[in-house]
Order: structure tokens, then C-alpha cells, then sequence
């Protein structure tokens, strides 16, 4: 697999905040410039947002199409932002919002690779205090690895 899951230009840190729609749009323009989406799968990802959270704890939120959109995937892929500012996320704080396009099923083993790193706050306070997207880029790597 030549391609990574998670790209390095794909690993923003964003100064500022942003609301929760914006920073859904903005995981999935950057999804679409991977070439892993059509770029109506957005539209997907605010549509399951309005129906559940995909805020999962730990600063994180996960927003991904629904399931109906999975015609609209090309390639499996992951886009990482960190908000400089706290996001209100239907009444949660947010500073990490990780777009998901997964092929077939493998979003199942891409949501449990990213739950697994969130699920350790050392791990959370690290990726908050890296200092440029390749730092956070490189910290977050396990990802790729199948």
C-alpha cells in the first residue's frame, strides 16, 4: 500500500476556532483535495452530524458520511485538524476533528486505531502540545501501519 491513511498534508493545525459545521466542511475539503471523496460526501458528514454527535471525547469528534454516502468514497483516507481554540461541539469542547472516508468496511479498523491513541490522555496533552502538523503528523503515524 503506497498510499497512507493518513498523508502528512492531510495534518492541519488550524489557528483559531471555527463552529462545529465549519470545522466538518473544512475535514472534508480536505478529504476531497486527497482525491479520497466526491465532494458530496461532505454534504454526508453534516447530515449524520445532525442526526448523532460524532464527538467521542478527549478534545476528539469524528465526523464521517453516512452510510448511504459510501458510493462517494474513492479511497480510504483521514484528515486531522487542531483547533487552536476549543470548538463547541453540541455542548462539548473540541479541538481535534479527524474527517474519516473508509472503503468497504476499513473505516471500522481506522475509527479503532484513532479511538485507541484518544483514549490516553498523555497521549491527548502530547498531540496538543505538538508544535507544527509534521510533529503532529509524525505522533499520530501508527495509523498507517496495517
Amino acid at each position: 500500500m503506497t498510499d497512507q491513511i493518513l498523508a502528512p498534508e492531510n495534518v492541519l493545525i488550524v489557528p483559531g476556532g471555527a463552529t462545529r459545521d465549519e470545522a466538518i466542511r473544512e475535514a472534508g475539503r480536505v478529504l476531497v483535495e486527497a482525491g479520497a471523496v466526491e465532494p458530496s460526501y461532505v454534504d454526508s458528514m453534516l447530515e449524520r452530524e445532525s442526526t448523532v454527535s460524532t464527538y467521542m471525547g478527549n478534545w476528539l469528534a469524528i465526523p464521517h458520511g453516512t452510510n448511504e454516502a459510501k458510493d462517494l468514497i474513492r479511497k480510504s483516507a483521514l484528515s486531522l485538524l487542531r483547533y487552536e481554540q476549543p470548538i463547541d461541539w453540541g455542548g462539548e469542547p473540541t479541538r481535534f476533528v479527524v474527517g474519516i472516508a473508509g472503503l468497504g468496511d476499513e473505516h471500522l479498523e481506522i475509527l479503532s486505531k484513532i479511538a485507541i491513541v484518544f483514549s490516553d490522555e498523555d497521549q491527548v496533552n502530547t498531540l496538543l502540545a505538538a508544535g507544527s502538523s509534521d510533529e503532529l503528523h509524525a505522533l499520530l503515524s501508527g495509523v498507517n501501519d496495517a
